[in-house]
């Protein structure tokens, strides 16, 4: 299905038994028009107040019928990016006249219980998604049919777009795209509507990074450079150059790449002891030096790519293991393409192993995609190790 999603195009066999899948009946299928008639292909809904929650129930309904396969096209949130850096958030609304009435009480359980599901360390956001699901669901509800001050409807915005965008996060990391891009997409809805452009940035650049992941770095860029318009906090900046440099890297255009790195070093120095919103609050210097190092790996600097790799490592936070686990299959390829095959051996193990406990598919992939290259060196300490555990079923990518 990843395939699929990011060019592959299946045989005309695999499209009809896709359809059977779907429940759709042969007559409706083109096999010559792929993937144009599969459900779920439309163009991302344009910002304004009478889309918002309409965007919210779309991804939703995504989670319930698991029918929507392909993402928005790169062309399309490119376009959904140079719209929120020009458009104005509109004034704040009151609910629904008729509806019942919610207080400020309410929404700050709401708002408490919401930052505790998406704070929880990554071996227990595994159990969450259904959770998450029916928060979401709530505070559209309540957005929609209750009956609100236009300060406490802001509030609610905010807290479908945090929702959304730790909602998307947990699809990416299952390897389900499409559903990913509905929700961020949903989540820049209602940022925009609570008139928080950091988080609106914040969940752009989420859009973009996964457009790198799925081999669209021009469309990464792109979508940063409209992002980087509106972003004020110093942290979120620095995040976004750092995005925007592992774009460059992936298009092969290094003069751009470092030029993102510097002002990403830059805004996350000039951060100093002001909070950043909690979206990036994660952001530190563990982060800028192993996507750095990455930035380096495609670029074809392997030693110093390591070495900032290795850097980024030693200071990462233990609560972070997901991020862990990725950053160690960096370092994995950093030190298979530096020719240091035990110790690339060692880091895969590792990020596997902790893959695995913590479920984290993503990850998991990513070590799978390394296989080819040590099987070359399988005489060499820890490759046998590896794969096998490589081998072995685990949680379905």
């Amino acid at each position: 299905m990843w395939k699929w999603e990011t060019g592959v195009e299946p045989c005309a066999e695999s499209q009809l038994l896709l359809a059977e899948a779907l429940g759709l009946a042969p007559d409706d299928v083109d096999v010559r028009t792929w993937p144009h008639w599969l459900p779920g292909l439309q163009a991302p809904l344009p910002l304004g107040a009478h889309h918002t929650v309409t965007a919210l129930r779309e991804a939703l309904k995504t989670t319930m019928k698991r029918r929507t396969l392909l993402g928005y096209t790169g062309a399309a949130l490119a376009g959904l990016a140079g719209q929120w850096a020009t458009l104005e958030p509109p004034p704040a609304a009151a609910g629904s006249r008729h509806g019942n009435a919610v207080d400020a009480e309410f929404v700050q359980w709401l708002e408490t219980t919401g930052a505790q599901l998406t704070g929880l360390a990554t071996e227990q956001r595994q159990h969450t998604a259904t959770l998450l699901d029916a928060h979401l669901s709530t505070v559209t509800t309540l957005i929609t049919d209750a009956r609100y001050t236009p300060r406490i409807g802001r509030r609610l915005h905010l807290l479908a777009a945090g929702l959304s965008q730790t909602i998307a996060w947990h699809r990416f990391d299952q390897g389900e795209h499409a559903v990913a891009g509905r929700f961020w997409h949903a989540g820049l809805h209602s940022a925009h509507a609570g008139a928080d452009h950091d988080l609106g940035a914040g969940i752009l650049s989420d859009l973009a990074y996964q457009a790198t992941w799925t081999d669209q770095p021009k469309t990464a860029a792109d979508i940063l450079d409209h992002a980087l318009t509106r972003t004020r906090h110093p942290t979120a900046r620095s995040l976004l150059h750092l995005r925007k440099a592992r774009a460059h890297a992936a298009l092969r255009e290094p003069r751009a790449c470092r030029q993102a790195l510097a002002r990403s070093e830059h805004e996350l120095a000039a951060a100093g002891l002001d909070p950043a919103p909690a979206w990036c609050s994660w952001m530190g210097e563990a982060d800028l030096a192993v996507d750095s190092g990455q930035c380096l790996l495609d670029l074809g600097e392997h030693p110093h790519a390591l070495h900032l790799i290795g850097e980024g490592l030693d200071v990462l936070q233990r609560p972070r293991d997901k991020t862990r686990g990725v950053f160690l299959t960096y370092q994995a390829r950093a030190c298979l393409q530096s020719g240091q095959i035990d110790r690339a051996a060692a880091a895969a193990t590792e990020a596997l192993t902790l893959a695995r406990r913590i479920g984290a598919p993503r990850c998991v992939t990513l070590v799978r995609d390394l296989a080819p290259a040590f099987a070359p060196h399988h005489t060499v300490e820890g490759v046998p190790e590896l794969m096998e555990l490589a081998e072995k079923p685990g949680r379905p990518i």
